[in-house]
Order: structure tokens, then sequence, then C-alpha cells
């Protein structure tokens, strides 16, 4: 956040000045290509769909499901020939290594790489559901390599992922090429969050589960009993040290720019769908009402691709965060917040750049020697 966003935009911002994405070319020359994990649905779409419709670049939709994403793609209306859907199955490290390898047979350049799919099992434990028969629980799932699922598709896959396309990336024209990886704010970066601080807090430990090997019976990263809730968190910790170790290792020889974000509360994702119905129901209501800090899938999905194709989200080993109440601190927020000038109100076209800042990384994300000791587990456990 060391400079002031510019008010004049390039691709992205001449579609939010008009309202509308261009007139879509598939032969349009020097298209980017972007990759997005998890983009058929919630955020991933979103930013799918606003990302190809500025007519400057190919998404790649990497998923799970490719029939389902192939569907979305359709019904959320992306211009044929924007996209392309490849399988990937990020908790499955064949299925990982066998998309790069799909992916370099299109014979594409990658400009950027965006680590977006997440699972979230809230209420599985180990004794399973609480309240059995009324809600959904159960203990650990497994992946196909034998990992808790959580941490496997959330961080594992997609450490596999980046390390096998840094090469693709290096060799990016963009200037810079970026890797972006979805980061929450229940992962506690700075502390100082109420999302948190509500328990299970996040705790990745000395990494005792890692160097176990992540296996049965082990199912936490800090080696402790299982619950589901907090695998997600301690996932999405290891998620922002990964960016971390990442900009530390390869930023400076490869010029790559690694950096993470946290949108805002997407509140009514479909990331909770196991979540307590109850919760399900409230949840949006609360921080709509309340926090202040409810945002749209579509508002989220623009602030992703701000910081996919925005010359002033390039700065590497940052972590950009928004928050939907006026008034955050920080000196990106501040910054912000003193131009509000109805110029950059209709570059933004949500009007709400003037709540971002650049969070500090604190606590267990922000420790360099355990972001180091995560990243050579972590090489092992995918035989790199």
């Amino acid at each position: 956040c060391a400079r002031r966003p510019r008010r004049a935009a390039r691709a992205s911002g001449r579609v939010a000045r008009a309202g509308l994405p261009f007139p879509f070319d598939p032969f349009r020359p020097q298209r980017k290509t972007c990759i997005i994990t998890g983009a058929s649905s919630g955020l991933g779409l979103a930013a799918a769909k606003q990302l190809a419709e500025t007519g400057d670049w190919l998404v790649i939709m990497a998923c799970r499901d490719f029939q389902k994403a192939e569907n979305a793609a359709r019904t959320a209306g992306m211009p044929e020939g924007s996209y392309q859907v490849l399988h990937c199955d990020l908790s499955a490290n064949n299925s990982v290594r066998q998309f790069v390898t799909a992916f370099r047979a299109l014979g594409k350049p990658l400009d950027a790489l965006v680590c977006n799919a997440a699972v979230y099992f809230p209420n599985a434990h180990k004794e399973g559901a609480f309240l059995p028969g009324l809600f959904p629980g159960g203990g650990p799932r497994w992946s196909a390599d034998g990992h808790e699922l959580s941490f496997a598709a959330n961080y594992l896959g997609h450490f596999l992922l980046c390390n096998l396309l840094l090469d693709d990336l290096k060799k990016s024209s963009a200037k810079p090429a970026r890797c972006v990886i979805l980061g929450t704010v229940t992962a506690t970066v700075n502390g100082t969050e109420l999302g948190g601080m509500i328990p299970p807090l996040a705790n990745i430990g000395d990494l005792e589960g890692l160097e176990k090997g992540m296996k049965a019976p082990v199912t936490m990263i800090d080696g402790g009993a299982f619950d589901g809730a907090k695998a997600y968190k301690d996932s999405k910790v290891c998620d922002i040290m990964l960016m971390r170790e990442l900009h530390r290792r390869f930023h400076k020889s490869t010029g790559i720019a690694f950096t993470s974000m946290y949108p805002g509360c997407i509140a009514e994702t479909k990331l909770f769908r196991e979540h307590y119905p109850v919760f399900q129901s409230l949840f949006p209501v609360f921080q709509q009402n309340f926090t202040k800090a409810y945002v749209s899938e579509k508002e989220a999905g623009r602030r992703l691709v701000e910081c996919i194709a925005h010359e002033d989200y390039g700065e590497s080993g940052t972590y950009y965060s928004w928050k939907g109440r006026t008034g955050t601190g920080g000196e990106g927020g501040q910054e912000a917040k003193d131009n509000k000038d109805a110029k950059f109100d209709a570059f933004m076209n949500y009007g709400s750049f003037r709540t971002m800042s650049c969070d500090e990384i604190g606590g267990e994300a922000g420790d360099d020697v355990r972001c180091q000791k995560l990243f050579d587990l972590s090489k092992r456990l995918v035989d790199l």
C-alpha cells in the first residue's frame, strides 16, 4: 500500500466506468491468462465472470466438478471463448499434476494464478455431530492421498499447484505476473479482528502434525484433536504463510508478485453449506446490520479482480484486506478514505475501496522460521 491507487484505470477501470463489459472478441491479440481454482461457484465464479468480461483475459476455471463448472459458466453468461474449464481436484496430488499437464497442452501463457478453492466442515468433530440427527457432523474426511480433507484441499493442493506453475508464471510478459492466495479474517492474520477471536482459534503449534506426515490418525496441523472448524482456520493460516514464503524465496529471482487478499465477509457463500441451518439464516443478517462487514459475491469478485489485474495491487508479500465498515485503520484504508471523489468512486463502481487496508501479518503467519519449516515439510508431503 505504498502508492495511492490511480484514478485512471486500465481495462478493468474502463469497464467499471462504462458499467458494461467490452464486446468479447476471442481473437483479440495478447490476451492474458488467469487460472482460478474453485471457480464453479461463489467468489471464484464471480471473479471469473468479471475478469472474462473485460475482454483482456482468458480464464482457466480449475474445478473438481467439470460439468458443474461448465453449467455455472453458461448460467452466469460468461462470453463464449472467454474461459476454459479444466478438471482439478486439489485434494489429490495426481490430479493437480494432471491439471498442470493439461494446462500446458493449451499452449497459453500464464499471467495470474488465483488460489481460491476451499472446503469447510464446521460441525465435524472427532466425537461426531453436535446434537446428532439434527445437524451435519461426523469425524474427519480424508483425501485420496490420506490427508485430512480441509488441509489437503485448502492448503496442500495449492502449495503443489503454486510450485509446479512457478516456471510458467516466470515466463509471463505481465509485469508483474501474479499469484494471489485467498485469506480469511478467521485465520487471525493480525490478531485484532473479531472474526479471528471466535473459538476455536487457529493454532498450528510447531507443525507437529506435518512432522508426523498428516495421515491417520493425525488430523490436525498442530497434532491435536480433530475439530472441523479449526482445521479450516489452520489451513488458511498456512495459505498466508505460503504466500509469505513464496515471496521470500522467489520474488526477487522471478519478479512474480505473491499476494494474499481478504475481500470482506461473504456471509451467504456456499462455503457455509454444512453449517447449522440457524447459522446460515442469521449470519448474513448479523453481518449486514451489526458488524456492517457484509459483502456480496459480486462485489467481492470485483475486489479480487482488482488484485489480479490492477497495477496498484502488485506489491509482493502484501495482504490486501477489505472491511465492509468505514473508518478502518491502516495506511491503505486511510488513504482511500481521503479520496472519495466521484471519479475515483466511478472507477471502483462499488465505492468500497475506502475501507481497504494492507494488513500487518502477525501471529503464527508472521513467524518467518515457522513459514520456512511449513514450506519444507510440505515439499516432503507432495514429493517435491
